[in-house]
């Protein structure tokens, strides 16, 4: 019986180990309309990523790489694009499109960085790149 127990508690702790990194991000995705498409990555702990497309044909990427990064993807209308690349820990990148035919790309590589932004109207684009720690970068555009 002690043997038994032993096995099963041995067993039963390899698992958790083993799962812990699985269970500790979260993906939360919402989507109304048709068409859209959402996906990413995510390598490292206690990454989030929450994308909310309504309307159609809307793409939205998150991919995260390291710990503790916040990502998120919020799209109204038709025919959006919006990727956030992640790299290092604890930063925190999202984009609010509405209207249609925006397309913006984050990208974040370091530590503490934060990122936001909103396009409005029809065909904005926008890039942004953040290296190292503690940048803030913030934008909104209006197109017609």
């Amino acid at each position: 019986m002690n043997r038994t127990f032993f096995l099963a508690t041995i067993a039963a702790a390899a698992f958790s180990v083993v799962s812990v990194p699985a269970m500790a991000n979260d993906v939360f995705i919402n989507q109304w309309g048709w068409g859209h498409n959402a996906g990413g990555a995510q390598n490292g702990w206690n990454n989030s990523v929450g994308i909310d497309q309504s309307g159609w044909n809307n793409t939205g990427v998150v991919q995260q790489w390291g710990n503790r990064n916040v990502g998120a993807v919020g799209q109204s209308g038709s025919r959006h694009t919006a990727q956030v690349n992640q790299t290092g820990s604890y930063n925190q990148g999202g984009v609010a499109q509405f209207g249609s035919n925006h397309t913006t790309i984050l990208t974040q590589d370091g530590y503490g960085n934060i990122a936001a932004g909103v396009q409005v109207g029809n065909g904005c684009s926008a890039n942004v790149s953040q290296t190292g720690s503690g940048n803030v970068a913030a934008f909104v555009q209006t197109c017609p």
